[in-house]
């Protein structure tokens, strides 16, 4: 779908990649523990769980933030929530990338910072219950009991309701947006998908291209798929791999960002495909010269500050184009 005459990813992406080999010693693979125990699975944790920019920094943008606990079925699960400075145009639930194992709301302080600032939304980053030891559904299901309560506030408040996340995040955001059509939650007013992971065990041909020497790997991606899925039968779960909804229609509109050298691009211009098909609003934005996970890097990158930048906006034209229907319909 992305016609891309780029020959390689831009000189910092390739200066990070060439750091990423020299310290796997040559290997073509992140420091991932090759048999999973909880010493090496903490060590994975610590290391990817650090803010990317000074977390006291990235609070300056915003008018406050703070944890709270937040009502997940049967638990209390963390979360953190942002409020933008000036009127607040709406509500979104972040969840986090990290292949369904690791990050956590540390990591992504500075990215639901940066989001509340350009949406002038409240933002609610979840902390769910991670793979291996809470397999699928097990973080569908903890998203789920998040939005089901911030659908509350928003009644309350009178505010509209989007979802948004990256990688592993944006899988979650995309399988949230269609349980709340299913279930009649209102209509939301957006999902913004950065880079999502959503074929499960269909395998476009950026796996294949972008499949090595690009951070995330073939091999990494099987990993992952293997810490959080429980069988290859749920790798073909909506819930799991939302390509294989029976139906798209009336879902929330989107905003999909991809990567120009990730092998999840494919996967996500399939799932833009099929919702347009389907009716459902789609804006596809790829970064030609980027890498999975850029997004992360935003202190350091122009398209990490980009794409935020315009995924605020999006969300709050959403949030604008809501009000304002509100209103005609009174």
């Amino acid at each position: 779908m992305t016609d891309l005459p780029v020959s390689r990813p831009g000189w910092l992406y390739r200066l990070f990649l060439h750091w990423l080999k020299k310290a796997a010693k040559g290997r073509d693979k992140l420091p991932l523990p090759a048999s999973l125990t909880p010493e090496s699975l903490a060590a994975l944790r610590r290391m990817t769980g650090m803010p990317s920019f000074p977390q006291a920094l990235s609070s300056l943008q915003i008018r406050e933030w703070r944890e709270i606990g937040v009502p997940c079925g049967k638990e209390t699960r963390l979360a953190r929530l942002y409020r933008p400075r000036g009127e607040v145009t709406g509500l979104v639930l972040f969840m986090h990338g990290g292949g369904f194992v690791h990050c956590d709301l540390v990591s992504h302080h500075g990215i639901c910072c940066r989001l509340a600032r350009h949406s002038g939304a409240m933002v609610l980053s979840l902390d769910y219950r991670l793979a291996p030891e809470a397999p699928f559904p097990a973080a569908v299901d903890d998203g789920w009991g998040a939005l089901l309560w911030l659908h509350e506030q928003a009644e309350a408040l009178g505010l509209p309701v989007a979802v948004c996340g990256d990688s592993a995040g944006g899988n979650l955001a995309a399988v949230l947006a269609r349980r709340a059509r299913e279930h009649k939650l209102g209509r939301m007013a957006a999902q913004l998908l950065y880079y999502p992971t959503v074929s499960g065990l269909l395998s476009p041909p950026s796996r294949e291209i972008y499949g090595q020497g690009y951070m995330l790997t073939a091999r990494l991606l099987e990993w992952y798929g293997r810490q959080y899925s429980r069988s290859d039968h749920d790798m073909l779960n909506p819930d799991l791999a939302p390509v294989f909804a029976d139906d798209f229609a009336g879902l929330a509109p989107a905003m999909i960002v991809t990567a120009g050298f990730d092998p999840l691009r494919g996967e996500a211009e399939l799932y833009t495909r099929l919702l347009r098909d389907a009716g459902v609003s789609v804006r596809l934005i790829c970064f030609p010269h980027a890498i999975h996970g850029f997004l992360n890097f935003y202190a350091a990158l122009v398209d990490g500050r980009r794409a935020l930048r315009l995924g605020g906006r999006f969300l709050r034209q959403r949030f604008d184009d809501g009000s304002r229907e509100r209103r005609v319909s009174t």
